[in-house]
């Protein structure tokens, strides 16, 4: 009787992500610090980028009152990134401390929750600043770095808000629509120009996040989801072979009422 010896299955390397230098921005907010636990606790070396000096001191002391288990290490730096200047200067820090920047999560945002006819330029500015254009001051400073060292990954949070519209929302709305627009074209010049960088758009639904609860008090908690759900589908994204491109994931809570 004769036997077939099957071939042994392949196996294609995967990304690595021990060792790596990552630059995380709204490190200090709920999904932000849940980002840079999950990013510790598989050895990247994390910089925690965020407004405030206060909220990085926070997020300092969350850390050390409770200590993500791994062997990445956290690093603050302070910087507004409505500023294309400071964007500059902080992932030229990055880089001469380093060497490289190996993974962008460009995950700071803000919203001003009111109709349109009560808006000003001064809230437009904030949130269209915030959650639109410094993610894209972000990827034109990382981007071309990315591709000279020949890999990295980009990882942009975008929102249901992204995907469709409701009242109070049109300022965030807009910026996330644009940033899901801004992170497709960027995917499709990655993949022509570098492969081995990596771009997607992380759509995420509603999370137990202050960003929720401070401005929503009466909000049904029990419809959110915990945001180390998102920083663990963010770390699959990243864990993938080489070899296979996520262009976009979405994660929400099974009672996501904003979804589709």
């Amino acid at each position: 009787m004769e036997t077939t010896t099957r071939p042994a299955p392949q196996t294609t390397p995967r990304r690595a992500l021990q060792s790596r230098t990552a630059l995380v921005t709204g490190a200090a907010g709920g999904l932000g610090t849940a980002i840079t636990r999950t990013l510790v606790a598989e050895g990247v070396q994390v910089w925690a980028a965020d407004v405030r000096a206060t909220s990085l001191k926070t997020l300092r002391e969350a850390l050390e009152a409770d200590p993500p288990q791994g062997t990445g290490t956290v690093r603050p730096l302070e910087i507004d990134i409505r500023d294309p200047l400071r964007v500059a200067e902080a992932v030229a820090t990055v880089i001469e401390a380093d060497g490289r920047l190996d993974v962008l999560v460009n995950n700071a945002a803000v919203d001003v929750t009111l109709p349109v006819g009560e808006l000003s330029p001064v809230d437009a500015d904030l949130v269209i600043g915030t959650d639109l254009l410094g993610p894209i001051y972000l990827c034109l400073e990382a981007f071309p770095r990315m591709v000279a060292q020949g890999s990295g990954y980009i990882i942009n949070i975008l929102s249901t808000a992204a995907l469709q519209t409701w009242t109070e929302a049109g300022l965030y709305a807009a910026a996330k629509h644009g940033l899901r627009a801004f992170t497709h074209t960027l995917f499709q010049e990655a993949r022509r120009d570098c492969p081995e960088v990596g771009v997607t758009g992380v759509v995420a639904g509603g999370m137990r996040t202050p960003f929720i609860t401070e401005r929503f008090p009466d909000a049904d908690v029990s419809m959110l989801q915990e945001p180390s759900v998102v920083a663990d589908a963010i770390r699959f994204v990243l864990t993938q072979p080489v070899s296979s491109l996520v262009p976009e994931i979405v994660v929400i809570p099974n009672r996501e009422p904003t979804w589709p």
